[in-house]
């Protein structure tokens, strides 16, 4: 996995240092945030840097609760789920790409959940992240 575009930055990014960060991925930020927003009423969004060393990253939530990270890489950015049982079964029961049932199941596991991150270049990786959304919003 590359490193977050934005570490050692002390201030937020701004949109034009995003776009440069993303590349042709920023279609696909601008897409998923405008799809989260409209369909599940995710449209909280909060830069947050824990440390210079971590970079940025953006939390959409929907009202007070935080539903997926967004953290940019060069050409591409991380999708990132804190799942509770409840939700990692549902996901399990789905129809989600091999692809992504791999990455659940070697995914950390925390106190809060397990730690589920998918990298997202074009639109045609949006569709898993949407219905992780959904079943995090669900569970």
């Amino acid at each position: 996995m590359s490193p977050n575009a934005f570490i050692g930055k002390t201030e937020q990014p701004t949109d034009g240092e995003l776009t440069a960060a993303l590349g042709p991925a920023r279609a696909t930020w601008d897409q998923l945030l405008a799809d989260l927003a409209q369909e599940y009423g995710a449209n909280v969004h909060e830069w947050n840097s824990y440390s210079p060393k971590a970079g940025w990253s953006l939390r959409v939530k929907r009202k007070a609760r935080t539903i997926v990270w967004l953290g940019s890489r060069a050409g591409s950015f991380i999708a990132a789920f804190v799942l509770g049982d409840k939700a990692m079964q549902a996901a399990r029961a789905g129809k989600l790409p091999q692809r992504i049932v791999k990455i659940m199941n070697e995914a950390p596991k925390y106190p809060e959940g397990t730690g589920v991150r998918i990298t997202l270049k074009t639109p045609k990786d949006l569709a898993a992240v949407k219905t992780l959304a959904a079943i995090k919003l669900a569970n």
